[in-house]
């Protein structure tokens, strides 16, 4: 049973095993990929039914261009294909579609359909899904860093708040969970100044094989934390 006054605010998946979860069965890795993507509306279906506000997945990493060019050709085709399929379910559940990462080196068609998908549902008023495109932490990092200096920001007024205002999560809740699905126990370049005090949850299972149930559990399992920021616990004298 979940608590509703601690339901997070943020949500971040990082979304591994497609190709474990195929070569394991003996499909070829792309099989895997087409799972997974699947997989995404039994989750963001049951986000929005819990009342997370925003839910960010990790889709693409700027890592991810180093992988041979067929699987990369193939995973644009499926990108293009579910934003294409799932559209008038953003239309129509509320959704805010929002990328994050250097989407100007995915595929000029697909650029095109991401502007047109934020375009038409950025009026919509329900949960934000955020989708981490050719995206990585530390590029994130660097190109906050530039805008501060072409902007002709002084040193001593950069401060936390200016700075969050200059990342591609701008205006975007603080990231209060990290799910990582697989069995790594690490984050990969995701989100590295937003995840400064996000909880954490590792699991074996394979993303393709990740369902409500097991995101409930992992929602439970955050409830159960005590979120001090640094802080001491409540009580404690030292």
């Amino acid at each position: 049973m979940l608590l509703h006054d601690r339901i997070p605010n943020h949500v971040g998946i990082i979304m591994d095993g497609n190709g474990r979860w195929a070569e394991m069965r003996g499909l070829p890795r792309i099989e895997g990929h087409r799972r997974g993507t699947e997989r995404l509306r039994e989750i963001i279906e049951a986000a929005m039914e819990i009342g997370v506000k925003t839910l960010t997945l990790y889709a693409f990493s700027l890592e991810n261009w180093q992988r041979p060019q067929n699987e990369v050709r193939t995973l644009m085709r499926l990108l293009e294909a579910y934003l294409r399929k799932e559209f008038s379910e953003f239309m129509e559940k509320g959704i805010v579609f929002r990328t994050i990462g250097e989407t100007w080196r995915l595929p000029e068609n697909i650029q095109s359909l991401i502007r047109e998908t934020e375009e038409k549902t950025s009026g919509n008023n329900g949960m934000t899904l955020v989708a981490a495109l050719s995206y990585g932490g530390r590029n994130e990092i660097i190109r906050a860093v530039k805008k501060a200096i072409l902007s002709g920001i002084k040193p001593d007024d950069i401060t936390e708040d200016s700075f969050n205002s200059l990342l591609d999560t701008s205006g975007l809740p603080s990231l209060d969970l990290i799910i990582r699905t697989s069995g790594e126990r690490r984050i990969s370049n995701f989100l590295l100044w937003q995840g400064a005090y996000s909880e954490f949850y590792f699991t074996d299972t394979l993303w393709p094989d990740f369902t409500k149930e097991e995101f409930l559990i992992a929602l439970r399992d955050y409830q159960m934390r005590e979120r001090r920021f640094g802080a001491l616990p409540a009580g404690s004298r030292t």
